[in-house]
């Protein structure tokens, strides 16, 4: 018996002897079935051959990708506040030194998830700190791996500490959510996962019903998402890839790129 990964998109599934026919993330229009179809591996196998590497983004949060890359390639991000480490988003390699690395920067006292796509093993990071996964209501059918640890909520925000948010933007996934988080300068941060994404001159943000495939969402979606992150002041944003970093005026940034956006489907 084994968990299975999906090779595509790295969600993990209940422990069996074969692999499921499909995937259903992987099926779903905001993903892809890869022309050579689908593939999977085990979690001890993806172990042996990929690590994790580290990067600090700044002070209290960190982030960390499998290399070399693997399925959808994001990256998870560590956050460090005085009321607990928080894991943002998930990669589906958690090896003995990741495990070793977080417990001696004082565990996980939450694990919180963008979107399906990035749900991966999140249930093997959840046993191994004892930490509640905080995944939306709306998308609770993307589940494919029970775990008790699985906590869903259905509010507009959930509060998880004095400096951290879980907020839901909806638009990419029904229950899509961002992590707005006070930053340790007081300026505020916002953890994207895809709900927005930085675009390559870190000057503008997409908003989009399929990245993969380049479905776009109605203005109506992206106005809704730009309504719902108005309220929360934010200087910098990260997104789910490695250099989606925006570095300043962020909440001006989400605001003009949405109006740009709605401009171009208007027109």
């Amino acid at each position: 018996m084994s968990i299975f990964l999906c090779g595509a998109c790295g969600t993990s599934f209940e422990e069996a002897e074969e692999p499921p026919e499909t995937c259903p993330i992987c099926a779903d229009e905001r993903q892809y079935v890869p022309p050579s179809g689908q593939a999977w591996t085990r979690r001890e196998k993806l172990a042996r051959t990929h690590r994790n590497a580290w990067v600090q983004l700044e002070p209290g949060l960190m982030a960390i990708q499998t290399v070399p890359a693997f399925a959808i390639n994001q990256r998870a991000l560590l956050l460090r506040t005085p009321a607990g480490n928080i894991l943002w988003d998930c990669i589906a390699l958690l090896d003995e030194a990741t495990k070793a690395i977080i417990q001696a920067l004082g565990g996980l006292s939450a694990i919180a998830i963008s979107h399906p796509h990035y749900y991966t093993t999140m249930q093997d990071w959840a046993t191994a700190f004892d930490a509640p996964i905080y995944l939306h209501a709306a998308d609770k059918q993307w589940i494919c791996r029970p775990s008790d640890h699985v906590r869903l909520w259905d509010e507009d925000a959930l509060v998880l500490s004095s400096s951290v948010t879980l907020v839901h933007g909806g638009g990419h996934f029904a229950g899509g959510t961002v992590l707005h988080w006070t930053g340790e300068d007081g300026e505020g941060v916002l953890l994207a996962g895809d709900i927005v994404q930085v675009t390559p001159g870190a000057d503008h943000v997409s908003f989009m019903w399929s990245y993969p495939n380049m479905l776009p969402l109605r203005a109506a979606e992206v106005a809704d998402v730009a309504e719902r992150l108005a309220p929360w002041p934010f200087e910098r944003i990260y997104g789910a890839f490695s250099h989606q970093n925006v570095r300043k005026d962020g909440q001006a940034i989400v605001a003009r790129s949405a109006r740009r956006y709605i401009d171009r489907l208007s027109q």
